[in-house]
Protein backbone atom coordinates (compact mmCIF):
# COMPACT_ATOMS: atom_id res chain seq x y z
CA UNK A 1 0.00 0.00 0.00
CA UNK A 2 0.91 3.35 -0.94
CA UNK A 3 1.37 6.04 1.53
CA UNK A 4 0.36 9.12 1.57
CA UNK A 5 2.49 12.21 2.37
CA UNK A 6 2.49 13.88 5.55
CA UNK A 7 0.89 16.86 5.56
CA UNK A 8 4.12 19.07 6.76
CA UNK A 9 5.91 18.13 3.93
CA UNK A 10 3.37 18.99 1.38
CA UNK A 11 3.18 22.17 3.34
CA UNK A 12 6.79 22.91 3.14
CA UNK A 13 6.93 21.76 -0.88
CA UNK A 14 6.10 25.34 -2.56
CA UNK A 15 8.48 25.45 -6.07
CA UNK A 16 6.42 28.53 -6.88
CA UNK A 17 7.81 32.02 -7.39
CA UNK A 18 5.76 35.23 -7.53
CA UNK A 19 6.08 38.45 -8.79
CA UNK A 20 5.74 42.44 -7.24
CA UNK A 21 3.05 43.89 -10.05
CA UNK A 22 2.32 47.05 -7.75
CA UNK A 23 3.26 48.73 -4.75
CA UNK A 24 1.57 51.45 -2.76
CA UNK A 25 2.27 53.25 0.30
CA UNK A 26 -0.07 55.11 2.49
CA UNK A 27 0.80 58.58 3.40
CA UNK A 28 -1.30 59.47 5.84
CA UNK A 29 -4.97 58.41 7.40
CA UNK A 30 -7.25 58.24 5.03
CA UNK A 31 -5.56 59.36 2.29
CA UNK A 32 -5.32 57.59 -1.17
CA UNK A 33 -1.88 55.08 -1.55
CA UNK A 34 0.65 56.70 -3.61
CA UNK A 35 1.54 53.87 -6.33
CA UNK A 36 5.57 53.68 -6.36
CA UNK A 37 8.38 51.39 -8.49
CA UNK A 38 10.24 50.29 -5.81
CA UNK A 39 10.53 51.12 -1.73
CA UNK A 40 12.81 50.29 0.94
CA UNK A 41 11.66 47.69 3.90
CA UNK A 42 13.73 47.92 7.42
CA UNK A 43 12.82 45.84 10.31
CA UNK A 44 12.90 49.06 12.37
CA UNK A 45 10.59 51.52 10.19
CA UNK A 46 8.88 49.08 7.66
CA UNK A 47 8.59 50.38 4.22
CA UNK A 48 9.70 53.99 3.73
CA UNK A 49 7.16 56.29 3.67
CA UNK A 50 4.12 54.77 4.90
CA UNK A 51 2.14 56.11 7.49
CA UNK A 52 2.35 52.76 9.66
CA UNK A 53 6.13 52.59 9.09
CA UNK A 54 5.83 49.85 11.55
CA UNK A 55 4.59 52.23 14.39
CA UNK A 56 1.14 50.42 15.32
CA UNK A 57 2.72 46.70 15.55
CA UNK A 58 5.61 44.68 14.32
CA UNK A 59 3.75 41.81 13.17
CA UNK A 60 1.59 44.45 10.27
CA UNK A 61 4.43 46.27 8.88
CA UNK A 62 3.90 45.18 5.18
CA UNK A 63 0.42 43.78 4.10
CA UNK A 64 -0.09 41.70 0.61
CA UNK A 65 -2.65 40.72 -1.65
CA UNK A 66 -3.22 37.92 -4.38
CA UNK A 67 -3.29 39.77 -7.31
CA UNK A 68 -5.37 36.46 -8.74
CA UNK A 69 -7.58 37.92 -5.30
CA UNK A 70 -8.01 41.24 -7.37
CA UNK A 71 -9.65 39.66 -10.01
CA UNK A 72 -11.81 37.72 -7.90
CA UNK A 73 -12.81 40.51 -5.99
CA UNK A 74 -13.32 42.47 -9.10
CA UNK A 75 -15.43 38.97 -10.83
CA UNK A 76 -17.73 39.62 -8.04
CA UNK A 77 -18.27 43.16 -7.65
CA UNK A 78 -18.83 43.27 -11.49
CA UNK A 79 -16.31 45.95 -12.35
CA UNK A 80 -12.06 46.20 -11.98
CA UNK A 81 -10.95 46.64 -8.69
CA UNK A 82 -7.59 48.91 -8.57
CA UNK A 83 -4.75 47.45 -6.39
CA UNK A 84 -4.94 50.86 -4.23
CA UNK A 85 -8.73 50.75 -3.32
CA UNK A 86 -7.75 48.17 -1.34
CA UNK A 87 -5.41 49.61 0.71
CA UNK A 88 -2.74 46.75 0.55
CA UNK A 89 1.38 47.68 0.54
CA UNK A 90 2.52 44.91 -1.90
CA UNK A 91 0.58 42.82 -5.04
CA UNK A 92 2.04 39.70 -6.04
CA UNK A 93 0.91 37.42 -8.58
CA UNK A 94 2.18 33.63 -9.32
CA UNK A 95 2.12 32.26 -5.67
CA UNK A 96 -0.78 31.29 -2.71
CA UNK A 97 0.07 34.06 0.21
CA UNK A 98 -1.62 31.52 2.55
CA UNK A 99 0.90 28.91 1.76
CA UNK A 100 3.88 31.16 3.30
CA UNK A 101 2.00 30.79 7.32
CA UNK A 102 4.70 30.48 9.39
CA UNK A 103 7.72 31.21 6.80
CA UNK A 104 10.07 33.84 6.03
CA UNK A 105 10.43 34.87 2.12
CA UNK A 106 12.51 36.68 -0.06
CA UNK A 107 10.53 39.70 -1.60
CA UNK A 108 13.23 41.44 -3.81
CA UNK A 109 16.38 42.17 -1.56
CA UNK A 110 14.40 41.99 1.67
CA UNK A 111 12.75 39.15 3.82
CA UNK A 112 9.56 39.16 5.31
CA UNK A 113 8.53 36.84 7.81
CA UNK A 114 4.03 35.85 7.33
CA UNK A 115 2.94 37.06 10.62
CA UNK A 116 -1.29 36.37 9.65
CA UNK A 117 -4.02 37.19 7.88
CA UNK A 118 -4.95 40.68 6.82
CA UNK A 119 -8.64 41.12 6.73
CA UNK A 120 -11.06 43.43 5.35
CA UNK A 121 -11.42 47.03 7.06
CA UNK A 122 -15.08 48.87 6.63
CA UNK A 123 -13.27 51.56 4.30
CA UNK A 124 -14.19 48.49 1.77
CA UNK A 125 -17.61 48.80 1.43
CA UNK A 126 -16.87 52.82 0.86
CA UNK A 127 -14.55 51.75 -1.33
CA UNK A 128 -16.18 48.73 -3.44
CA UNK A 129 -19.74 49.69 -2.42
CA UNK A 130 -22.08 47.86 -0.87
CA UNK A 131 -21.21 44.60 0.05
CA UNK A 132 -17.59 45.59 -0.54
CA UNK A 133 -16.91 43.59 2.71
CA UNK A 134 -18.06 40.77 2.80
CA UNK A 135 -16.99 40.79 -1.16
CA UNK A 136 -13.00 40.88 0.28
CA UNK A 137 -13.59 38.33 3.23
CA UNK A 138 -11.14 35.23 1.98
CA UNK A 139 -9.51 37.50 0.02
CA UNK A 140 -7.14 39.94 1.98
CA UNK A 141 -4.52 38.93 2.12
CA UNK A 142 -2.03 38.36 4.31
CA UNK A 143 0.39 40.77 6.99
CA UNK A 144 4.08 40.77 7.07
CA UNK A 145 7.09 41.79 9.50
CA UNK A 146 10.46 42.75 7.93
CA UNK A 147 13.16 40.72 9.10
CA UNK A 148 16.58 41.78 6.87
CA UNK A 149 16.06 44.99 5.28
CA UNK A 150 16.10 45.24 1.62
CA UNK A 151 14.71 46.82 -1.27
CA UNK A 152 11.57 45.81 -3.21
CA UNK A 153 10.79 46.82 -6.56
CA UNK A 154 8.14 45.75 -8.93
CA UNK A 155 9.36 43.14 -10.91
CA UNK A 156 11.07 41.60 -8.22
CA UNK A 157 11.53 37.76 -7.01
CA UNK A 158 8.85 36.41 -4.12
CA UNK A 159 9.79 33.04 -2.84
CA UNK A 160 9.91 30.54 0.54
CA UNK A 161 13.67 31.92 2.23
CA UNK A 162 16.47 29.70 2.68
CA UNK A 163 15.05 27.23 5.97
CA UNK A 164 18.69 27.83 7.32
CA UNK A 165 18.64 32.12 7.06
CA UNK A 166 14.34 31.71 8.45
CA UNK A 167 15.01 30.00 11.26
CA UNK A 168 17.85 32.37 12.89
CA UNK A 169 15.25 34.90 12.30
Amino acid sequence: MKSEPIIKNLQDTLPQKGTVTWIGLRPASREPLVSVNQVSASQKGALEGDRFNGQFSKKRQVTLIQAEHIDTVSSIIGKQVEPDLLRRNIVVSGINLLALKDKSFNIGTAVLKYTGLCHPCSRMEQNLGPGGWNTMRGHGGITAQVVTDGVISVGAEVTVADTMSSSTA
